[in-house]
């Protein structure tokens, strides 16, 4: 659980308009939570910027792979003449000059490399960019040690983020009705004659939220009869991130632009084979999805980073409802959607 600290003049300052919004206690915690980003693309370019801005105590950049030119389209944290560094450090700079106030690292090693205790030195790790194994595990270990998970991805025109907050609680406004009589004090009437009118006013409730594991939630039983009847009704861009993250799985790689042909083959019989193995009829999604998956959209990722951004600030703030527990856009519908998955 992250602590709360004391804000400085200079921090009362500078955050002075979103503690106007959400108030000192929550910028507080803000101001103490340690907070990992694995994957430093255009996706986590968005991400870094927003909570970097919102004024966290620290970000740990963690990226093991270089800048390529297809950097170029949407990862605003690097420039064209670093292809071929090392993305964690060439974005670090450009991440702090956003918030000098804020502590940014940038760590170059492979996640697959890291201890389990390296993890439990931070209060909320967002892994993009990864693979299901890699996510899975690190899942597991934040659950086990109270760390506010989250994870992500942006591939051509389809993005998804997913939050596994545990046991979560929240303050939240929510509008109440009250009954006031329209007659003045004193005036002789008796109560049941006097006219009521009703009137709403904003009061703060403590709620709860209980979340799933991102392998629970990526491993749903299709074929049961409960769930049978949820597919239609579950996001096509559910379907569309499973086949992507297994070629992942699959490839060790994400689809390339340099080997579009190739890949979009792979897709296509890897589509009918997820689709397959799961219960779910393979027309849920046609091929033209092979087509739209390649690179990350700028447009995409701003979307799914800003909201990223904003369900981590909710989190650590324990201000308004979050989202339990996906979010999916699809650039080819033009349409965002929160869906709860898994039990």
């Amino acid at each position: 659980m992250v602590e709360q600290t004391e804000i400085t003049e200079d921090e009362a300052a500078l955050y002075d308009r979103q503690i106007r919004l959400w108030g000192l206690d929550a910028q507080r915690r803000l101001r103490a939570a340690r907070v990992l980003l694995i994957g430093v693309r255009g996706l986590g370019a968005e991400v870094a910027k927003n909570i970097v801005l919102a004024g966290v105590k620290s970000l740990t950049l963690l990226d093991h792979t270089n800048v390529t030119e297809e950097d170029a389209c949407s990862n605003f944290l690097v420039a064209r003449t670093d292809v071929g560094k090392n993305r964690a450090e060439c974005s670090r700079d450009r991440t702090q000059l956003l918030n000098p106030m804020v502590d940014v690292t940038a760590d170059p090693q492979d996640v697959d490399n890291k201890p389990d205790d390296f993890y439990k030195n931070f209060d909320v790790i967002c892994a993009l960019c990864c693979k299901p194994t890699q996510l899975y595990k690190i899942n597991t270990i934040c659950s086990e040690n109270k760390i506010k998970f989250y994870c992500g991805d942006v591939m051509g025109y389809y993005g998804y983020m997913f939050s596994d907050l545990g046991f979560h609680e929240y303050a939240e406004e929510v509008q109440r009705k009250v009954t006031a009589s329209t007659s003045s004090q004193g005036d002789g009437e008796p109560a049941t004659k006097k006219a009521k009118t009703d009137e709403m006013e904003t009061v703060t409730v403590k709620n709860s939220a209980q979340f799933t594991r991102f392998k629970d939630a990526m491993t749903v039983d299709w074929k049961s009869s409960d769930n049978v009847k949820k597919v239609k009704r579950t996001p096509s861009a559910y379907f569309i991130m499973k086949v992507l993250l297994q070629f992942m799985e699959n490839e060790g790689r994400r689809p390339a632009v340099s080997s579009v042909s190739e890949d979009k083959k792979l897709l296509s019989t890897l589509k009918s084979e997820v689709l397959e193995q799961i219960g779910v009829n393979s027309d849920l999604i046609d091929d033209e999805f092979t087509s739209k998956c390649f690179a990350e959209l700028s447009p995409v990722c701003a979307i799914v980073g800003g909201v990223l951004g904003q369900e981590i600030i909710k989190a650590v703030s324990h201000k308004d409802a979050p989202h339990n527990n996906f979010f999916f856009y699809n650039g080819v519908e033009g349409s965002g959607l929160v869906d709860k998955i898994g039990s």
